[in-house]
């Protein structure tokens, strides 16, 4: 009992003599402690990184034109107003955070925000949201997962707020709407002190949803391999070969395929449930270079495969599978862009001209679109874009854009009789003129 008691005295005396020693604490010292605790906060503080920009934009186009921003020329009534047409808008509005120690991972996540509703109902949408992990021992691999940008080309992944031009080319909408997928990829890159660091390839599996929830066990394949050197000091070079393989899941059993000009049906039983192939090659290169002139960048792309669709929409579906009980249109597909972009001197304006051109249907032209019989219809006509305009750099934070887009649709005499595609007998009236200005931070 003498033991426990001297034992119960010894631990009540070292309570108190703790206590006494917190409480006689100088302010000094205290001043100290908490400068310590604001310094700890602040280190894990220095690895988020906040930026975004916002692009708020004025378009007017002819009659058949598709703005990015606002409603479709119609009335009230929904019925087509055959005089030019214009809107205001936020065509985009990016917020992101990216959160980095100095560890061997890091993480990005991205919303988009518009005024304007998304294919999900709302006006927040996730734009990205991934996680990098990096090799720490020879500084060659890394990971990445979560929703990113497609590694296919080059101007996927070019951030829209670099955009010389106000959008990404038709064949890239077409082939890879939204940009972003849901997957996970490899990044093989030699280290620094390597003489192949200018080699880098991406590739992985992907879900082939874009940003929406995977539905099945099947997997799209995408790779990127590029090659990028400098000349001296004042010019570069980038040369890249991509490569995508998937499917869309075929929601009945009707399926067309071309046939030398016509749509062959076929509507076996066995189609239902089957994956139609979605195939896409692509090469891509830049080139830049630095002189009294200011810099003059050029940069080019073709892309071109076997692309799933429906009779109505020749873009890639933005999930693995068609719309339920929707026939599937198989067609070989293809496009190219070229972009010159010239800095005026020291200036801080820029001449940009851009010429894109998409062919949903390279089987086809002309007057065989929209032959009885042969299932082509206006979805099959080829596009192609002559764009122009001119950057204005305010500031390091402001910029201003104006550009213009002249629309060339091929044109058919068969869809003269139609009701529906008459209109595509000639080419449209869908022009469009742009005036953008972006706050990035």
């Amino acid at each position: 009992m003498k033991i426990k008691s001297f034992i119960a005295l010894l631990l009540t005396a070292t309570v108190f003599t703790t206590n006494a020693q917190e409480q006689e604490l100088t302010p000094l010292e205290q001043l100290q402690q908490t400068v310590e605790n604001h310094e700890n906060t602040l280190e894990k503080l220095k690895g988020l990184k906040v930026s975004g920009y916002i692009q708020p934009q004025f378009q007017m186009g002819e009659q058949s034109a598709s703005l990015k921003v606002g409603t479709a020329n119609t009335d009230q009534d929904g019925n087509k107003i055959a005089a030019p047409f214009n809107r205001f808008g936020i065509r985009r509005g990016r917020l992101k955070f990216t959160y980095d120690n100095g560890g061997i991972a890091s993480g990005v996540f991205q919303l988009n925000i518009t005024d304007k509703p998304g294919l999900s109902g709302a006006t927040i949408q996730l734009k990205e949201a991934y996680l990098n992990v990096k090799d720490p021992w020879i500084n060659t691999m890394g990971l990445r997962a979560g929703v990113f940008d497609r590694p296919f080309g080059n101007e996927i992944s070019y951030s829209s707020s670099l955009l010389e031009s106000t959008e990404r080319s038709k064949v890239i909408q077409a082939f890879f709407p939204e940009e972003c997928d849901l997957g996970a990829m490899v990044i093989l890159q030699p280290a620094k002190t390597s003489q192949f660091n200018f080699i880098k390839f991406e590739g992985g599996l992907f879900a082939g949803n874009a940003i929406n929830p995977e539905t099945d066990n099947k997997k799209d394949f995408i790779g990127h391999i590029v090659a990028s050197k400098t000349i001296g000091s004042s010019a570069k070079w980038g040369f890249g070969v991509s490569y995508y393989n998937g499917g869309v899941y075929q929601t009945n059993n009707v399926v067309y395929s071309m046939n030398d000009n016509v749509f062959t049906k076929n509507n076996n039983t066995s189609n239902t449930g089957a994956y139609a192939k979605r195939e896409y090659y692509g090469i891509d290169g830049q080139f830049s270079i630095e002189t009294t002139a200011g810099m003059t960048q050029v940069r080019a792309e073709y892309m071109a495969g076997t692309q799933p669709g429906t009779a109505k929409s020749s873009t890639s579906p933005n999930r693995n599978a068609l719309p339920e009980a929707t026939d599937t249109y198989i067609r070989p597909a293809g496009g190219w862009y070229a972009i010159l972009v010239q800095d005026l001197g020291q200036t801080p304006f820029s001449a940009v001209v851009k010429y894109d051109v998409y062919d949903p249907n390279t089987h086809v032209s002309g007057n065989e679109i929209g032959v009885a019989n042969s299932y082509t219809s206006a979805t099959d006509l080829k596009y192609s874009t002559l764009g122009f305009g001119a950057l204005w750099r305010i500031n390091p934070s402001l910029h201003m854009q104006v550009y213009y887009e002249m629309v060339q649709n091929e044109a058919s005499a068969e869809l003269a009789n139609s009701d529906v595609l008459k209109d595509y007998s000639t080419n449209l009236k869908d022009n469009i003129f742009t005036l953008r200005l972006q706050f990035k931070f």
